[in-house]
């Protein structure tokens, strides 16, 4: 699924961007952004699970 976000996204063109998609109420470029930082967001929360799980007790302030 990432592949194919990443593919389709590298096409998009700086109008595209900008567009409003037909029923939505965001920019393209305002859905990509916050698909990003959900996915960075998990990302984060994997890490301190794995690092909980090794037994590091030693979370990041």
């Amino acid at each position: 699924m990432h592949a194919k976000l990443k593919r389709i996204v590298g096409e998009l063109s700086p109008r595209d961007l900008s567009i409003i998609a037909a029923g939505s109420k965001v920019r393209n470029i305002d859905l990509l952004t916050g698909i990003a930082a959900h996915d960075l967001y998990h990302a984060g929360q994997i890490q301190l699970l794995k690092r909980l799980h090794s037994g590091d007790r030693k979370l990041p302030v």
